[in-house]
């Protein structure tokens, strides 16, 4: 890819994107999104790869042109946020483009693991993750893993845990995202979350899929997961 990428020359850069298709991998793919976007099929890195040549070479300037008609497009929008030498605040401006198309939770964690920008100015972030939660769900799902990868420390877990507990919806990938939220604050402040679970302070169904994750997690000993499971028995 070493054209210039343009409005007017956007179809060859497609035919580039599928210079890079893996048919089989596209079909595994389609199947894990349970999604009716289009998918090419291009594994991860070479995405990303693709979203660093265009995020140093072209700049921000490509996210007015980019389509959404692939899976991959939209991930790319995100990746290329994520590559771009910026502040947070422009950050935010240009997730808010974004976030309509942000539909399903691969765009949206992948994204999210891109978002390093977040580590530079915490509490602009938080605030902007505040602004999300009451949202649609992946507008939810967005915040509630920007919380888990960048957020679960010392000066902010309680401000973590309080926007779990607030979580109503109960749309499956936002339940999901908050039951990986609350099994990785176990994991790092046991002393804080495990009061929180035998106490019930979560609906049953998220707390089901919280200790689920625990007890998958290889960082969690067998005493405590045997606590948790003898828990999950008499859970109603």
């Amino acid at each position: 890819m070493t054209y210039p990428i343009t409005k007017e020359n956007y179809d060859a850069f497609l035919k580039y994107l599928y210079t890079n298709q893996d048919e089989k991998y596209g079909q595994f793919q389609k199947k894990l999104l349970a999604s009716d976007i289009k998918v090419i099929g291009i594994r991860v890195p070479i995405l990303r790869k693709i979203a660093k040549n265009i995020a140093f070479n072209i700049g921000i300037s490509f996210l007015s042109i980019i389509k959404h008609d692939t899976y991959e497009e939209c991930l790319l929008h995100g990746l290329i946020i994520g590559y771009l030498k910026t502040d947070l605040k422009t950050t935010i401006n240009l997730l808010d483009e974004f976030l309509p198309f942000n539909t399903n939770w691969a765009i949206n964690d992948i994204t999210v693991t891109t978002l390093k920008v977040f580590k530079k100015d915490l509490d602009l972030g938080y605030i902007y993750i505040l602004s999300l939660l009451n949202k649609s769900p992946f507008e939810i799902r967005f915040a509630l893993v920007l919380l888990l990868t960048y957020y679960i420390n010392d000066e902010y877990i309680d401000k973590v845990i309080a926007c779990s507990l607030n979580v109503k919806d109960d749309n499956y990938y936002v339940v999901m995202a908050n039951a990986w939220l609350i099994s990785i604050c176990f994991i790092k402040y046991k002393n804080k979350i495990e009061p929180l679970i035998f106490n019930q302070k979560w609906d049953t169904n998220t707390l089901k899929k919280a200790i689920g994750k625990i007890k998958d997690s290889y960082r969690v000993d067998k005493i405590d997961k045997e606590k948790l499971n003898n828990f999950l028995k008499n859970l109603v």
